[in-house]
């Protein structure tokens, strides 16, 4: 009768631990990344305000900001120009909420 109940026992736990779903593991993104305002032409806000674009839909930034990656307004600033960033994050509501932010070098 224990060998019995053993078996169901083991049987049970290794069932459960198989049916349990992987968490989602965040997801390294490429994406484009500028100022909101001066390259994408966002009007949400007034000045300047780091914002990618992912499947060509606009999003201002958290958890990094434009003068975080340099000036802004320099020749290959993101006032300037659009860039290349690799990210994960999500995007809540209207904004994209970073975790990981690392700016691409520009091709030349």
């Amino acid at each position: 009768m224990k060998t019995i109940l053993f078996t169901f026992c083991l049987f049970v736990v290794s069932f459960t631990a198989q049916a349990q779903e992987p968490k989602d593991q965040p997801k390294t993104q490429w994406v484009e990344v500028s100022c909101g305002q001066c390259q994408f032409g966002m009007k949400d806000k007034k000045g300047c305000d780091l914002a990618v674009r992912i499947d060509g839909k606009s999003y201002f930034v958290e958890g990094t900001k434009l003068d975080d990656h340099g000036d802004a307004h320099a020749e290959d600033g993101f006032c300037s120009a659009i860039r290349q960033a690799e990210v994960i994050g999500e995007i809540k509501g209207n904004r994209f909420v970073v975790t990981y932010f690392k700016l691409l070098p520009l091709k030349k």
